[in-house]
C-alpha cells in the first residue's frame, strides 16, 4: 500500500448475491470504506453518474484513490477482488502468495463461480421467481445445472482438511461463493442435499466479517423470507415487476 491517502474506498452495492462479495472482502480485510446503496429496483444503476463508474450498469462497483492520487474505478466482482488482493492483502488474509499452488487453485474456484455457478444460479432465480410465465424447460435446465455445480463444490469440500475451499484459511474463493449459496433456496435448490457444502456455509456465516458484509448496504433476509410463504410470494412479485420493467427499458435502447 502506498503512503498516499489510500484507502479511500467507496463501495456501490445492493443486497444481492453478487453485491455481498465486495463488502465481505472489505470486512475480512478490515479496511475502512464508504457505502453508496445502489437500489437496483429503482434503476439507479442505469443513471449516468453510475455508468461512468461501471459502463455495464451492474453492481458491485468500487472507487478508490490510486497510487497516482487519482480515482480508480473497479467493476465486476472478480476485478474488485484482484484489486483488493493486489493492493491491500499483503499478509494474505483472503488470498495466498502469488505463484503458489494455493494461489492458482484459489483462482480456479473464483472463475468457477464467476463463469459457472453465478450465471447458472442467476438464470435459475429468473425462471423460478421472476419470469412472467412458468417455463418448465427453463426451470429444469438452470435449477438442475445449479444443483450439479453445488455437487461439484460439495465433493471438493469433502477433501478439505480446513473446511475452506482452498488451503488453511478463508480466501476470495470462499467469499465469491458464499453469497450465492446463501440464496440457494431462492433458486429452488435444497441445500440439505449437499451436507458438506451446508456445513461450509454454516462455518462461513459464523465469521464476523461475513456477518458484517451481509448487512451492507442492508441486512440479507432471504433465509427468513424462505420460511414465510406470504412474504416470499410478495417479495418475488415485487422483484419480478421491476426486473420485467428493467428488461423492457433495456430493450428500448
Amino acid at each position: 500500500m502506498s503512503d498516499s491517502k489510500r484507502p479511500d474506498i467507496t463501495l456501490y452495492t445492493d443486497a444481492t448475491p453478487n453485491g455481498l462479495k465486495a463488502s465481505i472482502a472489505l470486512e475480512e480485510l478490515g479496511l475502512p470504506y464508504k457505502t453508496e446503496h445502489i437500489d437496483i429496483s429503482t434503476n439507479k444503476q442505469k443513471e449516468q453518474w453510475f455508468l461512468d463508474i461501471n459502463p455495464n450498469g451492474r453492481i458491485p462497483a468500487m472507487t478508490d484513490t490510486f497510487s497516482d492520487g487519482k480515482t480508480i474505478r473497479l467493476f465486476e466482482s472478480g476485478g474488485i477482488f484482484q484489486y483488493l488482493v493486489d493492493e491491500y492483502d499483503k499478509d494474505c488474509k483472503i488470498s495466498f502468495p502469488k505463484g503458489t499452488r494455493e494461489y492458482y487453485e484459489m483462482t480456479n474456484w473464483v472463475f468457477f463461480q464467476n463463469a459457472g455457478l453465478g450465471p447458472m444460479q442467476g438464470q435459475a432465480n429468473h425462471f423460478v421467481r421472476y419470469a412472467p410465465e412458468k417455463i418448465e424447460y427453463g426451470m429444469k435446465r438452470y435449477v438442475n445445472e445449479t444443483r450439479r455445480l453445488y455437487g461439484v463444490l460439495d465433493t471438493h469440500l469433502k477433501s478439505s482438511k480446513s473446511g475452506f475451499i482452498v488451503g488453511d484459511h478463508i480466501s476470495i474463493a470462499d467469499i465469491t461463493t458464499i453469497g450465492w449459496v446463501i440464496w440457494a433456496g431462492w433458486a429452488g435448490v435444497d441445500i440439505d442435499e449437499f451436507p458438506t457444502l451446508k456445513k461450509w456455509e454454516e462455518m462461513m456465516t459464523e465469521r464476523e466479517g461475513v456477518k458484517k458484509g451481509c448487512e451492507v448496504p442492508k441486512k440479507i433476509d432471504i433465509k427468513e423470507r424462505m420460511k414465510d410463504k406470504k412474504s416470499l410470494e410478495e417479495y418475488a412479485k415485487h422483484s419480478s415487476q421491476w426486473i420485467q420493467q428493467g428488461m423492457k427499458d433495456d430493450a428500448k435502447k
